[in-house]
């Protein structure tokens, strides 16, 4: 059963950098497309980065040029590194395989001062 775990999200500054991790289990990261997605009170769950099999990473508008999308195969891990955090940056993260299939608990990041 395919399971994704993430974590590394908290509280920072703006201005400040955070790592997130998505650990995992009954699927292998290496062959499918991964995406991240935030979800803030209110608003719909927006796709915010995407890496796909052979390595082509994709960003929304508004994170393009702070935040990085990666993968550990060896590690069957996918990373969000965050920089120049934003306030508009907070929300719950969440990761997720290409076709989207169950959600798991995210972890919340928080921008504030």
């Amino acid at each position: 059963q395919v399971q994704l775990v993430e974590s590394g999200g908290g509280l920072v500054q703006p201005g400040g950098s955070l790592r997130l991790s998505c650990a995992a289990s009954g699927i292998t990261v290496s062959i499918y497309a991964m995406d991240w997605y935030r979800q803030a009170p209110g608003k719909q769950r927006e796709l915010v980065a995407r890496i796909t099999s052979s390595g082509n990473t994709y960003y929304a508008d508004s994170v393009r040029g702070r935040f990085t999308i990666s993968r550990d195969n060896a590690k069957n891990t996918v990373y969000l590194q965050m920089n120049n955090l934003k306030p508009e940056d907070t929300a719950v993260y969440y990761c997720n395989k290409v076709p989207s299939g169950t959600w798991g608990q995210g972890t919340q990041v928080t921008v504030s001062s």
